[in-house]
């Protein structure tokens, strides 16, 4: 018969085993999927620390996305159509799963005049 002691340990495991998937940071794993609106922004001296210009293909993110992923790529979907774009700003009004992009990259998925949509993405 199992001890108290070793029934916790497989209870932890299993619980272990249940949760999201996480990176030892903490951060979500990179092949997970998101799902949310894109909106376009005018980009300029981001939360990153650097000034980017429309002409870029950059994206801000929700803070649940953002933290600890300046630098990183993501890639967008939207109707079979791609999209890559540089995470450098923050997006404070954004939901969970929710990204604002310069227009270079919105218009590469989707008509301007649409201008809030929903996307899947995920981090390269």
């Amino acid at each position: 018969m199992p001890s108290f002691t070793q029934i916790l340990i497989a209870l932890g495991a299993a619980g272990s085993a249940l949760a999201a998937p996480l990176a030892s940071n903490g951060l979500a794993e990179r092949s997970q999927t998101f799902t949310g609106d894109i909106t376009y922004y005018q980009p300029g001296l981001g939360a990153c620390g650097q000034t980017n210009s429309d002409s870029e293909n950059v994206v801000a993110m929700s803070p649940s996305e953002f933290q600890g992923n300046c630098g990183k790529t993501i890639t967008i979907t939207k109707d079979g159509k791609t999209a890559t774009a540089k995470v450098v700003d923050k997006c404070p009004s954004c939901a969970s799963g929710s990204i604002d992009v310069s227009s270079t990259v919105f218009q590469s998925l989707v008509d301007l005049a649409v201008g809030r949509t929903t996307v899947t993405w995920s981090f390269d």
